[in-house]
């Protein structure tokens, strides 16, 4: 069974080195996280993905060669679909837009050097809606681009903020998805909800552990309730780590939230399951798969494994063991990827 993942980052030097000066502003305990971060602080002997220290994932981020590709044949997997985790939204757009094009013209380097192994999402200068919509449509046109990723928040507010309309549109227009990554909470959410504890505490509570889930997931809903995808009836996003929570919350989002109170065209559960695709992001654990497939069904899930900050041990295992039938795993594994990305 051919395996597509499509959560798989890689790293731009300039890019990354200019976005970690500015997210240090935004959560400084992330740099004291990231050196103090150690490989086997999670030892498990399950055959899943498993967590790796920063210094580990940024080795693997820097690789988009011959060495990744060999890595993916040793656990099994046929295709990538690459994107940088960074937040340009944070930088002007004087220094954001010539970083990001840079980057993504290195990125298309590489999907042009390997094409059967790896796509890409493009990173969008985000703090210039206008310019973010302009780099979107050149990456898709003129690099094969497969969307965009945006990680955390486009901004100082949401993604429904109508200054990113721009965006939006030409996703649609080019009838490409934007992934929704998570990224750091706002400054006052930490200090309120996740301080207090150790520093090592509190940085995973904050970001991975909890609280840029459930961000992300806020930053989809407000998607919806803001009538987004009602204004954008083409438009599809993708959510990891099984949605961002948000699919555990549907029904009681229908009851507390229906049509009558939103004024919507369709219930928070019909909008999410015919709009957002999700990926387990390598958390790939029973009972969320089993929870996850009876909400959305086989045709909205997208394989993913969040490499290189988890390992993609097992992750072929898993899918090819998991108790659904040979064409939801196809599904799953290679064939929802090909239909939304056109492959």
């Amino acid at each position: 069974m051919k395996i597509i993942t499509i959560e798989e980052h890689v790293s731009d030097r300039a890019l990354a080195q200019a976005c970690q000066q500015a997210q240090a502003a935004e959560a400084a305990y992330f740099g004291d996280w990231a050196k103090a971060s150690k490989d086997g602080q999670n030892p498990s002997t399950e055959n899943i993905p498993k967590l790796v220290s920063a210094a580990t994932a940024m080795a693997g981020a820097a690789n988009m060669g011959a060495e990744r590709i060999a890595e993916m044949d040793l656990h099994g997997i046929d295709m990538q679909i690459l994107s940088y985790s960074n937040s340009p939204q944070l930088l002007t757009p004087e220094v954001a837009i010539p970083l990001v094009q840079a980057a993504n013209d290195r990125l298309g380097e590489t999907i042009k050097a390997y094409p059967t192994r790896f796509g890409a999402f493009a990173t969008l200068p985000w703090s210039d809606p206008q310019s973010a919509a302009q780099e979107l449509e050149r990456t898709v046109k003129q690099l094969g681009f497969s969307g965009a990723l945006l990680t955390g928040r486009p901004g100082d507010t949401f993604l429904d903020d109508p200054k990113y309309a721009p965006v939006l549109a030409i996703a649609e227009a080019l009838n490409v998805p934007i992934y929704m990554h998570p990224g750091v909470p706002m400054k006052a959410v930490q200090e309120k909800y996740y301080a207090g504890f150790t520093a090592d505490v509190t940085a995973r509570l904050s970001m991975f552990g909890w609280g840029w889930h459930a961000e992300a997931g806020v930053q989809i809903v407000r998607m919806i309730l803001a009538g987004i995808f009602d204004q954008y009836p083409k438009l599809q996003i993708i959510a990891g780590h099984w949605g961002e929570m948000v699919p555990f919350y549907l029904a009681r989002m229908d009851d507390t939230l229906p049509p009558s109170v939103t004024g919507l065209s369709r219930t928070i559960s019909e909008t999410f399951v015919q709009h957002v695709y999700v990926t387990p992001s390598g958390m790939l654990n029973q009972p969320h798969f089993d929870f996850t497939l009876n909400v959305m069904g086989a045709e909205r899930i997208i394989y993913a494994v969040d490499y290189p900050y988890l390992t993609n041990t097992g992750a072929r295992d898993f899918l090819e063991n998991a108790p659904i039938t040979a064409q939801q795993k196809a599904l799953i594994g290679h064939g929802n990827a090909e239909r939304l990305f056109k492959l």
